[in-house]
């Protein structure tokens, strides 16, 4: 009997991810993603991890080193932020069963 991949890339992006507390976002399906920051040879990158989260354990109060209150799905397969920025999904794998996004921001 052959085994089922662990790993397996997603073409099927969340369309909205809102700020729901602090490195919490929540998608239109209520599935809750932490949030990472990382720079990588001088690109900013942040790492996405769907985790399931209780409402009554996320802080309410955002921190002031949270500058993205949304990413919304661009038509182009781009995640763009309030601000206009464009970020480039690196990568969208579900492990597993645990989905984790890579996004990059793109230079303008």
């Amino acid at each position: 009997m052959t085994e089922l991949p662990s790993k397996v890339h997603l073409n099927s992006h969340p369309i909205c991810l809102m700020l729901h507390g602090h490195s919490v976002y929540e998608d239109e399906d209520q599935h809750t993603w932490l949030h990472h920051v990382m720079e990588t040879g001088g690109v900013l990158q942040v790492r996405l991890h769907q985790e399931d989260i209780p409402s009554w354990h996320i802080s309410l109060t955002t921190s002031p080193l949270t500058s993205i209150t949304m990413w919304t799905l661009h038509p182009c397969g781009q995640y763009v932020d309030p601000m206009c920025p464009f970020w480039r999904i690196v990568h969208h794998v579900k492990e597993n069963g645990v989905e984790e996004m890579i996004l990059e921001l793109m230079e303008h």
